[in-house]
């Protein structure tokens, strides 16, 4: 099961696709579906799901298939470029990343976010984190007319420059591992449901402009109406020294099931997850001999904070898998977590049968 995850995140995560402009990732995640027989949808904004008939409460599985990254916002006389963040960048991870301009298949263009060259560094810059409006990329032009000639407007994508790359025996670092781990398990999935011939009916989605205030979910789940969403995404590790204090998540542990999330912040908003749904996945676990972790983190926020608030109301969940070092030009995952989670998913949607209840009653 892990080989195709593996394939399947390796080569995504080198496919760029800045929200807003996910259309590379969405032709690819579309060729693996339609191979499998899925027949494909997608929206004006981009979004992609397939879904399987059947009986019972629906269910919205999905997960984003956008990164963070840039745009440019301005090219100076000099050929040199400036940006602006698009997402949660962290601008203490950026002086002399590489990066990748988007201007068309075939036509991109590598760049560096410049560093301050260290024999001419002050000594009281050099403890200091350089603000992203004063940082400048340079992709090579000696002039802003050749930049232009080459593709480069104001509005470009920019992107980290992909990468993938095995670690151990069992691990992959690289760019967007947020969240094309999450496609490559949904992908998985697919595959599995491709040959079923019972369970309810089940929406596998790929979101776009998560990364940009979770802009895609909420216009597609009120499109299908769901009964049910489960929401796939990273999960904060906390098995490095920086994190301890945040939580039990560990790489190759299993997958994790989210039973807290508020930003804290921003939107103030979070999902509290509905009980028959918690009780869904700690079944789920045990009947797949699965190990499960636990996480509840104020700072995180995912597209389903919007989707509960569908229609009526949607019973959610987020679940998910440990990741390392979120937001920056090299996330680290395991290919267990991803196997178990897939494997997980498949278990759930077995036991949401046509008497599955939701009534917040039968709650303990």
């Amino acid at each position: 099961m892990t080989g195709r995850i593996k394939d399947d995140l390796m080569q995504l995560m080198q496919v760029p696709g800045l929200s807003g402009h996910e259309d590379r990732v969405r032709r690819a995640i579309t060729a693996r579906l339609d191979a499998m027989g899925h027949s494909a949808q997608t929206d004006v904004l981009g979004n992609l799901w397939v879904t399987i008939p059947g009986q019972g409460p629906s269910v919205m599985l999905f997960t984003h298939m956008d990164q963070l990254g840039f745009i440019i916002r301005k090219i100076e006389d000099d050929g040199l470029l400036r940006l602006e963040r698009l997402g949660g960048v962290p601008e203490r991870a950026l002086a002399a990343q590489e990066v990748l301009i988007c201007v068309g298949e075939g036509r991109d263009i590598p760049g560096v976010i410049a560093n301050k060259s260290h024999h001419a560094t002050a000594p009281e810059e050099k403890y200091k984190v350089v603000p992203y409006a004063d940082l400048f990329v340079d992709a090579g032009f000696a002039s802003k007319a050749t930049a232009e000639a080459a593709g480069l407007r104001i509005g470009t994508p920019v992107v980290y420059a992909p990468r993938a790359v095995e670690m151990g025996e069992t691990r992959i670092m690289g760019t967007s591992v947020d969240d094309r781990a999450g496609c490559a398990v949904l992908i998985d999935v697919a595959a599995h449901l491709a040959a079923r011939d019972s369970g309810p009916p089940v929406h596998l989605c790929f979101i776009v402009q998560e990364e940009f205030n979770l802009r895609g979910a909420q216009p597609l789940a009120q499109r299908l109406q769901p009964d049910i969403a489960l929401q796939i995404d990273l999960m904060l590790a906390s098995d490095t020294p920086d994190m301890a204090m945040r939580g039990e998540m560990a790489l190759g542990q299993g997958p994790g099931m989210s039973l807290y999330s508020f930003h804290g912040r921003g939107t103030l908003n979070g999902v509290i997850p509905h009980p028959a749904l918690v009780r869904l996945v700690e079944d789920s676990a045990a009947a797949a001999d699965l190990p499960l972790q636990r996480s509840a983190q104020t700072g995180v926020l995912t597209d389903l904070s919007y989707v509960q608030l569908v229609g009526a109301g949607v019973a959610c969940l987020d679940l998910g898998f440990p990741m390392r070092y979120s937001h920056s030009a090299r996330e680290v995952c395991d290919l267990t977590d991803l196997g178990q989670l897939s494997r997980l998913l498949q278990e759930m949607l077995t036991r949401i049968t046509p008497d599955f209840s939701l009534n917040r009653d039968e709650a303990p």
